[in-house]
């Protein structure tokens, strides 16, 4: 696959690699856990280079095609990387992010035996998660949280088997690391198997002389090892018997063996020998996490084995055919799945066998269970955020099957984000009955701290990776476990970006969940500029897979809501819509961007079929412009009161003016290009919603566009119709002070949205208003 795909086929400008190296130290590993030890239930998230090693199994089994192969790394063929969404054979994790495609696994156990303690769950056989990861994926800081959050939530049956190479993309890996692995796996309660000499190095040592072998082995430093693999059996001899040959028991042992054979032994590492690898995974008896320190040599078998340069090397043409013909795969025939067989069949009833396979796919589905509606609160002055905990808590009191299946998590600030009415409704979930110490010390508490397998909410540590690993996992759960959860989690807005990568993960999975960023802005005033949000409106339009909501009141809360839902159930067509352009069939998951700032409600409008549609569409007219009008004013999100108010005093003079309420920059921008591109494919009719929007405006009509929020992610709208556009926002971190303090230090303020109105025909620099308001 890599040789063709590099040297064979035509290719780019671009090298295209993939990682011959990395894939080899991985092949014994793989062939005894998928001919061996796994079974339909066990979920394996592969490591990221070991990509052509899965899809050569996949197309072994039947399960992948050879077009795909031979196309690998290039449009329409397999993935660099295994991709549930890209794949076509039976991913279970994605991976190439380096570290999260180990982490998932913990949280996917976790969600596992979450679905398992739950009444209305379906009994089904309780499989492993396992993780293959690179030794020096172990660099990675989210790995450590993970361990942390795994022992607090009794963690089992998780695998996570290293493929200990001791090379890493720059170099090979400093002395004694294992050492450290171990303590650290250990003193979180997980089983160390360390897997280092194979069959045959084992014989040796039975061997007289053997012992001191073993002993030269084991205090090898790791850059030596690789160098002598390198260069080969005769760079063995002569450095064994230059520091171990004794003329005797040592010496009579190295000289027994020919070159070739002294290099296979010194070759036969742990992570080489199915014999060893087997009998390792079959001395598991127990549900605890073990972790697997599989020794192997990067690119066995290869050319290129030990050299410290190997990461991103590719055999040459010669390497290539001198590989072909010691693994007598004849010219010609190397996609034939049994070329190197003299009894095709006899493989064939073997793999027949194979246990992991026999069921074919194991992919599930799960019915959509229907929402009931929305949620809509009578409060005159609320805010977003708390309007969020009071409809999450009117779902809690019901009984309906919806909200049995919500399930809540939030790194830390569960109370701060207002999931404390839930939480004290349907409790916190633990495997074990755990009590409330409070409550039955008669401490006075609001919180009601209550563990047990019914609680629906699963307590997370202050780590944001974590959170969006367990959204992502429990977003799954619907094809890995055949259960239908509908996740949602609460992060403080700004630290979004801590996470960013785990989120990212998440969605290119097709994870299913709801994200609420709440408080966000600068409306968290008194924090200062480490807890104030600017750039999150971008990541929410940025972020495939996902769809952003930014909404400003509880009415528009509560349709989102409802929404959100259903369309996180979803997996129809993935054509665009029509009307909107967008791809909401499809379905996918929701981000919430909420507020602290408390808002005063307007006037009952919940049931406008034009507003409820608007909402969800992305944005609807709050104030429709007149045939005349030279300013339209557009907000989304909580400044919505500065705009209205900024809108009533300028309508002293303007009496056309307009505003535009956004509920969704995200979805505009999105039916706004997918409509460019069906133009473009010869659709002309073809409009987004925000194009139907503006359609009507003036041409000398100026977009004045506010958030509480980088400017960048309203400014875009002038370009849909080609008017001029002012964007007012946040784009420097934010001071400490009251809301109405920065509003006017930003110039977001309705003051400060008025002088940048009437400096536009009025003579005044308005870039000196923008700047220095």
């Amino acid at each position: 696959m890599i040789h063709n795909a590099n040297h064979l086929r035509e290719k780019g400008e671009v090298k295209v690699g993939g990682h011959q190296a990395s894939s080899a130290s991985m092949v014994s590993i793989m062939t005894a856990l998928y001919f061996h030890a796994l079974r339909p239930e066990d979920r394996v998230a592969v490591k990221p280079h070991a990509s052509p090693v899965f899809h050569a199994i996949q197309y072994l089994m039947g399960n992948q095609t050879r077009d795909r192969l031979e196309n690998f790394r290039g449009f329409g063929g397999v993935q660099s990387y295994p991709s549930r969404t890209k794949d076509v054979d039976d991913v279970d994790f994605s991976t190439g992010s380096v570290g999260l495609g180990v982490a998932v696994t913990a949280f996917a156990s976790m969600v596992r035996d979450y679905i398992a303690a739950k009444p209305w769950a379906e009994k089904r056989p309780q499989g492993r998660m396992i993780a293959l990861a690179g030794d020096a994926e172990l660099d990675e800081g989210n790995i450590y949280e993970c361990l942390q959050e795994g022992w607090k939530h009794d963690l089992r049956d998780t695998w996570w088997i290293i493929d200990y190479n001791r090379q890493s993309l720059d170099g090979v890996v400093r002395e004694g690391l294992w050492q450290r692995i171990e303590a650290i796996f250990r003193a979180f309660g997980w089983e160390v198997v360390i897997v280092k000499h194979g069959a045959l190095q084992r014989a040796a040592f039975a061997e007289p002389g053997g012992e001191r072998l073993r002993d030269w082995i084991d205090r090898c430093p790791n850059q030596l090892y690789a160098a002598l693999t390198f260069q080969g059996g005769a760079a063995w001899r002569q450095r064994l018997l230059d520091e171990i040959g004794d003329q005797g028991e040592v010496t009579a042992l190295i000289g027994r063996r020919s070159d070739d054979e002294l290099a296979a032994l010194m070759n036969n590492l742990g992570g080489h020998c199915l014999e060893t690898l087997t009998e390792a995974f079959d001395g598991i008896d127990h549900d605890r996490p073990t972790v697997f320190l599989a020794y192997t040599i990067k690119g066995w078998g290869t050319p290129l084995a030990g050299h410290k340069d190997n990461h991103a090397g590719l055999m040459t043409t010669a390497q290539m055919a001198g590989f072909q013909t010691a693994m007598q795969v004849a010219a010609g025939r190397e996609w034939e799945p049994f070329s190197t067989v003299a009894d095709p069949g006899d493989l064939r009833d073997f793999l027949s066998q194979a246990a992991f396979f026999r069921e074919g796919p194991r992919r599930f589905g799960a019915p959509r269970i229907a929402t009931d509606g929305p949620v809509f609160l009578e409060d005159r002055v609320l805010s977003t955020q708390a309007g969020f905990g009071k409809i999450l808590d009117a779902l809690a009191k019901s009984q309906s099957p919806l909200a049995a299946r919500i399930v809540t998590t939030s790194p830390d600030v569960t109370v701060s984000t207002n999931l404390g009415p839930w939480v004290n409704r349907r409790g916190l979930f633990a495997g074990d009955l755990q009590a409330d110490t409070f409550r039955d010390e008669r401490v006075p508490s609001s919180q009601k701290w209550h563990f047990s397998p019914e609680g629906q909410h699963i307590e997370l540590g202050i780590a944001e990776m974590n959170l969006f690993l367990l959204l992502g996992a429990a977003g799954l759960s619907h094809s890995l476990f055949g259960e239908r959860l509908l996740p949602v989690g609460t992060v403080y807005d700004p630290f979004i970006s801590r996470g960013l990568d785990a989120l990212n993960y998440a969605c290119y999975q097709d994870a299913r969940f709801m994200i609420v960023g709440t408080p966000s802005g600068i409306t968290l005033a008194p924090e200062g500029g480490a807890h104030q949000s600017i750039a999150t409106p971008l990541i929410g339009i940025s972020q495939d897979g996902l769809a952003s909501f930014e909404p400003a009141f509880l009415d528009e809360l509560s349709i989102v809501m409802d929404w959100a839902l259903d369309y996180m159930q979803r997996d129809g067509e993935v054509r665009p819509d029509p009307r909107t352009g967008l791809r909401d069939e499809a379905g996918g998951s929701v981000y919430l961007r909420l507020t602290t700032r408390p808002l005063e409600q307007p006037a009952a409008r919940r049931d406008d079929p034009y507003f409820r549609q608007g909402v969800i569409d992305g944005g609807y007219w709050l104030r429709k412009p007149g045939p005349n009008a030279d300013v339209v004013l557009v907000y989304q999100g909580c400044i919505a009161p500065e705009v209205i108010a900024a809108a009533g005093l300028l309508g002293e003079s303007r009496r056309d003016i307009g505003v535009l309420a956004v509920t969704s920059a995200d979805r505009l921008h999105a039916g706004w290009t997918a409509a460019q591109q069906a133009r473009r494919g010869g659709l002309k009719a073809a409009a987004g919603h925000v194009e139907s929007l503006l359609a009507g405006l003036p041409r000398h009509c100026t977009l004045v566009t506010v958030t509480d929020g980088h400017p960048s992610s309203l400014a875009w709208l002038g370009a849909i119709h080609g008017h001029r556009s002012i964007a007012l926002g946040v784009e420097r971190f934010g001071q400490t002070g009251t809301v109405q303090e920065l509003y006017r230090h930003y110039g977001i303020d309705k003051t400060g949205i008025v002088r940048t109105v009437s400096g536009l025909t009025g003579g005044a620099d308005v870039s000196e208003l923008l700047l220095f308001p």
